[in-house]
């Protein structure tokens, strides 16, 4: 989804955007604001840095008692007509920046609408011309979605690999339809297994940023793969992970 923000509402990648839902909720208060990460570069989709996107799933789900309960925010966003004003604040966060170093090697970890950020910092490295940024580094993006149909900006993704194949390397899990080699479902940590000595190798170099959003669970996978590792080379991985947070090279941003 685009918003016209009209150039008043300047962002960095990796930033998020409150929304606040129109109407009051059972208690008759306005609706609590509900925060999502920006899916378009600080250029905006346009290029004019007049507009912000996000990427806005549909809520719907059936409870425990048999009752469908529908996401407030995320309806009110997918209900919208063409023209429809809309409360919004921010940007906020700094958590997901995006490194301005552009030599970096920069591994991505999504899964479903926590690609929004990596979006934007794709389209910055790989769509746009910038006159003090140009991206000579390593992106690596790990996406995690249940069906196929589910892989969202696909398409601009393989874009981007066709166009800079030696910058961008991209990878697919598509847990119902895919498995690995021993026949369990392929989630995002099952796809990094695949690459565990080569992923490590990376973690070890000084430029190297890590960014995940999505689903809370994919971290213990990882953890998982990277604890044997860097066993085998005598070091302690959560340790090691607590460094990389501290030096702002591990950055997570789950629910």
């Amino acid at each position: 989804m685009v918003f016209s923000t009209e150039g008043e509402v300047p962002y960095r990648e990796g930033q998020s955007i409150g929304v606040i839902a129109d109407g009051v909720d059972k208690n008759g208060k306005p609706h609590k604001l509900r925060l999502y990460s920006i899916a378009s570069s600080a250029l905006g989709d346009f290029g004019d840095s007049k507009t912000v996107s996000l990427c806005v799933k549909r809520l719907v789900y059936t409870n425990e008692a048999g009752e469908v309960v529908k996401g407030v925010c995320s309806n009110f966003l997918c209900d919208l007509k063409p023209g429809a004003e809309v409360k919004m604040t921010g940007p906020v966060g700094k958590e997901m920046l995006m490194p301005v170093d552009p030599n970096a090697t920069i591994i991505m970890l999504a899964t479903g609408t926590g690609i929004a950020p990596f979006r934007s910092f794709l389209w910055k490295m790989f769509f746009e011309k910038h006159d003090d940024y140009k991206f000579n580094g390593l992106a690596w993006l790990f996406l995690g979605v249940p069906t196929s149909s589910s892989l969202l900006y696909k398409e601009e993704f393989e874009k981007m690999k066709e166009k800079s194949p030696d910058n961008f390397r991209l990878d697919f899990a598509v847990s119902r339809e895919q498995t690995n080699e021993k026949g369990e479902k392929m989630y995002i940590q099952t796809r990094m297994a695949q690459y565990a000595e080569e992923l490590w190798g990376l973690l070890k170099k000084d430029n190297t940023y890590v960014y995940m959003c999505g689903l809370k669970g994919m971290e213990k996978g990882i953890d998982d793969i990277m604890v044997s590792l860097a066993e085998r080379d005598g070091i302690d991985w959560f340790e090691y992970k607590r460094q990389l947070k501290k030096s702002e090279k591990w950055n997570v941003e789950v629910y």
